[in-house]
């Protein structure tokens, strides 16, 4: 076999492996909506629809215990408004933890609000919210989560958006012990979703459309449905382990504090309103908070 033969064989094996990790067919189920979920071009693309009789919403086949998660998301265009998009992580129980992303509609010409909170031994309220430096409905666009036992990072295109530290030594629970399924759906929330309810469904839209691809993870914990243990399993050129101690750099510190700075609309952590007792003692962690 010749150099030029096999580099080109290396080449579509690790096209394959790719293509066979981030398989919609291979990685998820269609859990409710009637056929208004879809799994399209040989699995590489999957559809959420929401009309007025339902929405639909997909589940990971494993669940994951820590991990670096991307999805590629395409949200409903136009007007938008009292619809929800939710990808979030999340566990089972009363006890349960998750890690939200949430995409409230908005009118046309208006920005989405992304929404996002963090929950723990069945406890949330822990909420901020951003609006984005680009029309998410033009284009797919990647949403992160990366989760360690000492912090979560959400980001956006590799830019983060939020933070969220382990601060269990002060007293606040941090999802470390559960092992978490992906979700996303794409539902009817006009009750509160835009401007606190007021603004409802122009159903004559129908059908709202969002489009998801290039789903990828690390992880060095997969449960699957038929074992009962975790296994490792990558579908990037990364090393698979690196992102367990991954904190934010220099650089991505300054690209936070951008995001914070123009971008967040809502945080629960200045909001002495909600909190007239007292803000969450996360909000000003002490400096030895892990």
């Amino acid at each position: 076999m010749t150099t030029s033969v096999l580099l080109n064989f290396l080449i579509s094996l690790t096209f394959l492996m790719f293509s066979l990790a981030s398989n919609f067919f291979q990685d998820f189920d269609i859990t409710w909506g009637d056929g208004r979920a879809k799994i399209l071009e040989n699995g590489e693309l999957l559809t959420l629809s929401l009309d007025k009789a339902s929405g639909s919403g997909f589940q990971s086949k494993s669940e994951y215990l820590f991990g670096k998660i991307d999805m590629q998301l395409k949200l409903v265009p136009r007007n938008s408004a009292g619809t929800v998009t939710a990808y979030y992580l999340s566990s089972k129980g009363s006890m349960w933890d998750e890690i939200d992303f949430e995409f409230l509609g908005n009118l046309s010409g208006e920005p989405y609000i992304l929404h996002t909170n963090v929950y723990s031994q069945g406890k949330g309220d822990k909420e901020q919210q951003f609006y984005l430096w680009f029309d998410p409905t033009d284009d797919f666009h990647t949403y992160s989560i990366l989760w360690n036992p000492q912090r979560i990072i959400f980001s956006v295109d590799d830019t983060p958006i939020r933070e969220f530290n382990n601060s269990e030594s002060i007293g606040v629970p941090f999802p470390k012990k559960q092992p978490m399924r992906i979700y996303s759906s794409l539902w009817n929330a006009d009750n509160w979703a835009t401007r606190g309810g007021l603004v409802k469904i122009d159903w004559t839209q129908a059908p709202f459309v969002a489009s998801y691809r290039n789903f990828s993870v690390d992880s060095d914990c997969v449960w699957s449905s038929d074992s009962s243990s975790c296994t490792s399993v990558s579908s990037s050129s990364s090393t698979s382990d690196q992102w367990m101690s991954q904190d934010l750099n220099t650089i991505n510190q300054k690209r936070l504090k951008w995001v914070q700075d123009n971008y967040m609309v809502y945080n629960y952590c200045t909001d002495f309103r909600r909190f007239p007792q007292g803000l969450p003692p996360e909000c000003t962690p002490s400096p030895s908070a892990t």
